[in-house]
């Protein structure tokens, strides 16, 4: 009997690292792909740099961390709009239209997925 509940115990915490694993590698992917982009971020009605916004949605990543269960979790509390005033993040990128930071950001995630 305690032979199967540690088989069961290894099975399942295994499974759970492997969806922690990608879960984490989404997240980090979305945080890359933030900083990297050729893109403003408006928050508040303050346009930020692609690297300080990956700071500060990090920051809040790091806050909310134990909340996070899924890349759509980080991105629905960490980069989608500001926790004080309730404005969604706005990309603003050179010859498209200005697009919700959530919206940007689920579409990397599936095109992300994909891959």
């Amino acid at each position: 009997m305690q032979l199967i509940l540690s088989a069961i115990f290894i099975i399942f915490t295994f499974g759970s690292l492997k969806a922690f694993g990608a879960m984490s590698t989404e997240i980090q992917h979305l945080l890359a792909f933030i900083e990297a982009a050729n893109c403003q971020y408006e928050r508040n009605g303050t346009i930020h740099s692609a690297q300080d916004a990956k700071a500060h949605i990090y920051k809040k990543y790091n806050y909310y961390q134990d909340d996070i269960n899924s890349a759509e979790d980080f991105i629905r509390l960490a980069a989608t709009k500001s926790s004080l005033s309730g404005k969604h993040y706005q990309i603003h990128c050179q010859n498209k239209p200005i697009i919700k930071s959530s919206e940007w950001l689920l579409a990397e995630l599936a095109r992300y997925r994909e891959e």
